[in-house]
């Protein structure tokens, strides 16, 4: 009897597990949001339709496949003697048609439906209207926001309104936004479901990212990218408000007063946005409170992008003009200048890279002495030379193409106050 027992006590055991895992796994897919099929943001909704629209199509095929071949397994099981048996057949050209003719026709329109939707979404590509209903007006003129990944918290700074925001990002409905992406360190990502797809952000490079939002609503953003031991609390509250709201909480952030009507989080309130206030915001930190600066060092992003923040630094864009100077010289373009002067020798110190760490080239590039800045004049003033000398060369050659973004204008250099403002030293104090 006892054997007999055995097995209808595991088969109970097996169904009550069966029960509770279907259970648990309902209860836990009742708490996910569907925030990318039903975002607030017009370039998020049509990115989610893409998807359903995708999805339908394959079921267009998936579907009759699946119910064929439980049909088939069916209508010729064994017991089934009604069944027709054709041992000799091999050949059908009908069904040879419908099973090409079928999945050819689905792929046709799946790749008609993303290559369209590709173009049209292209994060590079300015939006042209708020909404199915609403174009973009002429006159509208978008809201730009410079994004910076840091290890481990996003610094978001509004150029216009000359404020940033450290965790947190505040947008006007209902207008474009243009978003300039880099990274201070590794590779990143910037995701905001409810807006629009996730876009990389890498160091020392500039990406793009057009959306708009159409509703007033509380969501969320994060890094969607493993970057390192604060991962976890790379996230940040996007609040999205009337324009009339938008001004008056920048110029609340601007004058320093209290904005917690617009955030449910502890928000500090830092003052100025200087060169050497960011050189310590950008040390390595986890889960950091919502920072507002008041005020920005205009020329502070650009000097970001291309890694010169600090006051001794050759900034990457200059080293490529140098660069572009001397390649002209080996090929002897007309207007490249002398090839001797091409080949001028350039200190190793000012081309410091924190590849290993910024305890290694602060010494260098931190705390400059005079002899290191007045090199480092000389260089950016070759660095100017060749950049002008390249417009006018374009422009002789009736070239009407602009020089590329970053490239087109060198950061202005520090003045002798920015520099010893921005030293370490100072910075500490």
């Amino acid at each position: 009897m006892t054997r007999s027992l055995i097995p209808q006590n595991r088969r109970k055991s097996w169904t009550y597990l069966r029960i509770t895992s279907v259970t648990a796994l309902a209860a836990a897919l009742g708490g996910c949001g569907t925030v990318v099929l039903d975002p607030a943001g017009d370039v998020a909704q049509q990115q989610g339709d893409l998807v359903v629209h995708s999805t339908y199509l394959m079921l267009l095929i998936i579907i009759p496949v699946m119910a064929a071949t439980a049909w088939f397994a069916w209508h010729y099981r064994a017991s089934n003697k009604k069944a027709k048996y054709d041992p000799d057949w091999d050949h059908s050209t009908q069904l040879e048609l419908l099973i090409w003719a079928a999945p050819l026709l689905i792929i046709i329109a799946l790749g008609a439906l993303t290559w369209v939707g590709t173009h049209l979404l292209d994060p590079y590509r300015p939006i042209e209207r708020i909404d199915a209903a609403t174009r973009v007006a002429e006159d509208q003129e978008p809201l730009t926001v410079e994004v910076v990944a840091l290890d481990w918290k996003w610094l978001f700074i509004y150029p216009d309104q000359g404020i940033a925001t450290v965790n947190e990002l505040v947008v006007p409905t209902g207008r474009p936004l243009n978003f300039k992406i880099t990274s201070a360190t590794v590779m990143n990502s910037f995701y905001v479901p409810a807006m629009a797809g996730q876009i990389y952000a890498m160091p020392g490079m500039e990406t793009k990212l057009h959306a708009v939002m159409n509703e007033d609503v509380k969501s969320v953003g994060f890094s969607a990218n493993y970057s390192g031991a604060g991962f976890p609390n790379m996230r940040f509250p996007l609040v999205s408000v009337s324009d009339e709201e938008f001004a008056n909480w920048a110029g609340r952030v601007k004058a320093g007063a209290d904005t917690s009507a617009f955030s449910d989080r502890d928000i500090e309130n830092r003052g100025e946005l200087t060169r050497a206030a960011y050189l310590e915001l950008e040390k390595p930190s986890e889960a950091d409170p919502t920072m507002h600066f008041g005020s920005v060092d205009p020329a502070l992003y650009q000097a970001i992008l291309n890694m010169c923040v600090a006051p001794g630094k050759l900034c990457q864009n200059e080293i490529m003009a140098m660069d572009a100077k001397a390649a002209a010289g080996h090929a002897g373009e007309e207007g490249a200048g002398e090839e001797g002067e091409s080949h001028e020798m350039v200190s190793a110190d000012l081309l410091t890279y924190d590849k290993y760490g910024r305890e290694k080239s602060v010494a260098v590039t931190g705390n400059p002495s005079a002899e290191h800045m007045r090199e480092l004049e000389e260089v950016r003033a070759r660095a100017r030379a060749a950049v002008s000398a390249h417009h006018m060369q374009n422009m002789n050659k009736g070239a009407d193409k602009p020089a590329q973004e970053g490239q087109e204008i060198l950061p202005e250099a520090p003045t002798e106050a920015a520099t010893a403002a921005a030293s370490p030293k100072n910075s500490r104090n």
